[in-house]
């Protein structure tokens, strides 16, 4: 894997972590383009607007743009701190299928 891809892998294990630990029954494969720092809080309130109306009938974007945002930092910090590989392999629809009953 290069450092790219590991770089990518690592940004995407970050964001599932953070889709995972909020319970969002969201995830990011392989593949998918993952929004350029800086574009983060655009990019998340599009999909809100597009595919997740109903969480914005109820929440502020802002807030869930924050909670998001925040838990993926905290998440991809704790990763490195704790010197596991940021990059490594995450079955996150293995992780949720006990939680969504497939």
């Amino acid at each position: 894997m290069t450092n790219t891809s590991n770089a990518a892998a690592a940004q995407r294990n970050a964001w599932n972590a953070a889709f995972h630990e909020l319970d969002l029954p969201w995830y990011w494969e392989a593949g998918c383009r993952l929004p350029d720092i800086g574009a983060e809080r655009a990019c998340i309130h599009d999909y809100l607007a597009r595919h997740q109306g109903h969480l914005l009938a109820v929440y502020d974007a802002d807030f869930l743009i924050d909670a998001i945002v925040a838990t993926k930092d905290r998440c991809e910090e704790r990763c490195q701190a704790a010197g596991s590989d940021p990059a490594a392999a995450i079955d996150w629809r293995e992780l949720r299928q006990p939680q969504i009953g497939v």
